[in-house]
């Protein structure tokens, strides 16, 4: 019996004992499916012949995990599987799972049923009214074919089930707000579920036919892939590494413009930098920050990469059309369309506590992610709860929205902090953080009871009250264009999905927005960014330059910097 054999025997005995007691339950995708079977840890090694060692299944294995799904779909002694997959190369989804119930032209499974009997007739020998005495009788056994209980989706009458299709389908005005905001940069690439090309060449040449003359020199596809790094201190046996990219022995981690130095290379307070370059402890693993620590021995990628890859695949991707179709969307704040070209990215470097607010006017838009006092190591300096209620916030806006990132206690001081500004929270937005291989990071950093794979960001709104007392919202505002859950790759320390700032730019489209604790990566076209790690001030708006050049002569040199394209 060959590996991949032993472990379908493997999948298929471990799938039917989480469903039989139900501790899976049904939509699951193959990931999911997969870390259940693995953190179950029954390896059935007396079902497998032969004295050899067991297979185990690794999340490294999910390309071979789906084909084993795929084959049992087409034939399972134990039951019957219903896969769903939207798209070549998306993710597997497990829709129903009943066990018990052989593929449709089979005999079902036949179960051993209670055996019926028919009573025996008790006949009183002294009871001459007794009629026809006769010789007693038994009934024949009578064996019944066990059925299994309909799932879900088969219980539902036809008409039912074309509503449920129906539902899964986007609304027309969905797809319309979709194309109208399609992202016209070429920044977003998918990767490749297979993650390595090897695997991905693999897959491709089993799902074609034996006749086929591509089936011996397949092609992989036109997605990303990844190629594992190997070093001398790797145990592949570990699997991937949590934290992947982002892990503090990898290369990549201390060559990011975005991390300040460590704590023992600078002063405590906030807002006081490190002399020299950013240095990590050498030897220091994905374990924590701050202590030595032996090399990473999980395993980490790269991206695999160059000029012939793709090459023999058609590029189908459809080109950007002007809309025929226009939403009745808000304009924002300046109540006329935006133009394509707004002032470059604009930024102060300064200390936020003792910064005057007042220079800097009103704005329609404030984001803020606060160096909270989470109770836990952290590579910046934080600021208590008392300095952030502190914080001038209300000067900057007379009307408007705020956006506030919270995690961990900061959950609740958050909320107590935009109540203490006068605002209030309307919303909740949820980053949920994917890792290089874009699966959902397990073994987050943060957190005193659960690791934290998510961040949230909250909506205020200022509060404004109406004759009538109740809360008056901007008119500018656009609802409804956007969900409530983002989900992102996480990057250098602090930093935000890029996501974000589209949904809140079509929210408010135009107006003047400001990002308050930003770095360098923050700054964007369109947003004035405050924070401490900045560098040299860069201001394009004329009276801000003057009110700050008023207050702080020192700061700002002068002529302005030039505007592009001038």
């Amino acid at each position: 019996m060959s590996s991949e054999d032993k472990l379908r025997v493997i999948a298929a005995t471990a799938i039917k004992s989480l469903f039989s007691t139900n501790t899976v339950t049904t939509p699951i995708s193959s990931f999911d499916l997969l870390t259940r079977i693995i953190a179950s840890g029954s390896q059935p090694s007396s079902l497998l012949p032969g004295s050899g060692p067991t297979p185990r299944l690794r999340l490294t294995d999910l390309p071979r995990f789906e084909r084993i799904l795929e084959r049992l779909s087409e034939s399972w002694d134990e039951g019957k599987l219903t896969l769903s997959k939207e798209e070549t190369g998306g993710e597997l989804t497990v829709m129903d799972v009943q066990l018990g119930a052989g593929r449709e032209g089979s005999s079902p499974r036949a179960q051993p049923s209670p055996v019926r009997r028919k009573r025996k007739r008790v006949v009183d020998e002294d009871d001459d009214s007794a009629v026809g005495r006769e010789a007693e009788e038994e009934t024949p056994e009578r064996t019944e074919v066990w059925k299994p209980p309909p799932s879900a989706l088969e219980s539902l009458s036809k008409t039912m089930k074309e509503v449920y299709t129906l539902m899964q389908q986007p609304t027309a005005k969905g797809r319309l707000l979709a194309e109208q905001f399609r992202s016209l940069i070429g920044s977003f690439e998918p990767i490749c579920p297979h993650i390595t090309k090897e695997d991905c060449a693999k897959a491709r040449r089993e799902s074609l036919p034996d006749s086929s003359p591509s089936k011996s020199m397949p092609s992989i596809c036109d997605r990303v892939h990844f190629r594992p790094l190997i070093r001398a201190h790797t145990d592949v046996t570990l699997g991937h590494c949590s934290y992947l990219n982002t892990c503090y022995s990898e290369p990549t981690y201390a060559q990011s413009p975005s991390i300040p130095p460590l704590p023992s290379h600078r002063h405590a307070q906030y807002g006081a930098q490190g002399q020299g370059p950013v240095s990590l402890p050498s030897g220091l693993g994905a374990g924590g920050r701050g202590k030595e620590k032996a090399p990473c021995r999980y395993l980490h990628y790269e991206v695999d990469w160059d000029v012939n890859d793709g090459q023999s695949i058609p590029d189908n991707r459809q080109v950007v059309k002007k809309k025929p179709y226009r939403l009745p969307l808000g304009l924002g704040p300046e109540g006329k369309e935006t133009t394509p070209v707004c002032l470059p990215p604009q930024w102060i470097n300064c200390d936020l506590r003792r910064f005057d607010y007042s220079v800097l006017g009103k704005f329609h838009v404030i984001m803020a992610d606060p160096p909270w006092d989470i109770h836990m190591s952290l590579p910046y300096g934080t600021m208590t709860d008392d300095e952030m209620r502190a914080m001038p916030i209300p000067t900057l806006q007379d009307e408007g929205l705020l956006f506030l990132w919270v995690t961990g206690r900061a959950m609740e001081v958050g909320r107590e902090c935009m109540r203490h500004w006068g605002y209030t929270r309307v919303d909740e937005v949820v980053w949920v953080k994917t890792n290089q291989l874009q699966r959902v990071i397990r073994t987050g950093r943060t957190g005193h009871w659960l690791n934290h794979t998510k961040e949230h960001m909250l909506v205020g709104v200022k509060t404004v009250a109406d004759a009538d007392g109740n809360l008056k919202f901007p008119a500018w505002v656009n609802r409804g264009l956007d969900t409530d859950v983002v989900v992102s790759e996480v990057r250098e320390t602090s930093r935000k999905p890029d996501e974000v700032y589209g949904m809140i730019e079509r929210m408010c489209p135009g107006g003047r927005k400001i990002e308050i604790f930003g770095r360098k990566h923050n700054t964007r076209p369109g947003w004035l960014t405050l924070g401490n790690q900045l560098g040299a001030d860069q201001i394009y708006e004329e009276d801000l330059r003057a009110r700050i050049k008023a207050r702080y002569p020192e700061r700002l040199p002068s002529p302005p910097p030039q505007l592009p394209g001038r």
